[in-house]
């Protein structure tokens, strides 16, 4: 599944629906291509309530990113959190490849995207006032994300979200740090945008 990482730009489209507890994606190639689908298969009850709720934000989530016809590329997980979020993203084989430490007191969200090691490969820092994020390697920009306007009816209707996830080609495409953006664009939106 590593081929599906080699692109430099993807575009995440979140499934429009009114009173949905799950996030669910697909994601694009810059020909529109649908390479891969992101869903929340495993809600219990309980977390389906309160996605309803305010606390919707400290609630777990996993999500499980696939081709179109079903082989596992990576997953995205999180248990409950009360003041920071701590992420862990796995590949293909369900092996830890590395997490995502949200830093306290940061406005507009930043955080650091570690390996399995707990060493630190880039930060991730954002805007409060915007969908922007860029990831930092040392005082490099690697990757972007930036939201792309859905029309007037799903911006103010629904909490569907529409955004580009930029990779420099600085970064090699059989660099794993693309396998952590990628899940981190998920991670972004679960996160610091529900």
């Amino acid at each position: 599944m590593r081929d599906l990482l080699q692109h430099n730009v993807y575009f995440v489209k979140e499934h429009v629906g009114m009173f949905k507890s799950a996030s669910n994606y697909d994601i694009y190639n810059e020909h529109k291509q649908l390479l891969m689908e992101c869903r929340e298969p495993n809600l219990g009850w309980f977390t389906k309530l309160l996605r309803f709720t305010d606390y919707k934000r400290m609630t777990p989530f996993e999500v499980i990113v696939t081709t179109p016809d079903g082989k596992p590329v990576l997953r995205v997980e999180r248990g409950w959190t009360f003041l920071r979020s701590v992420v862990q993203v796995f590949d293909e084989n369900d092996t830890l490849q590395g997490k995502f430490r949200q830093r306290l007191l940061s406005l507009g969200g930043k955080f650091d995207i570690l390996d399995e090691y707990d060493v630190v490969r880039c930060t991730v820092t954002g805007k409060w006032t915007a969908w922007e994020y860029k990831f930092m390697e040392g005082e490099h920009v690697i990757a972007e994300i930036t939201k792309k306007w859905a029309g007037i009816g799903k911006e103010f209707f629904t909490t569907a979200d529409n955004y580009t996830v930029s990779i420099d080609r600085y970064v090699k495409p059989d660099n794993d740090v693309r396998l952590l953006i990628l899940a981190a664009a998920v991670c972004i939106d679960k996160v610091f945008k529900e």
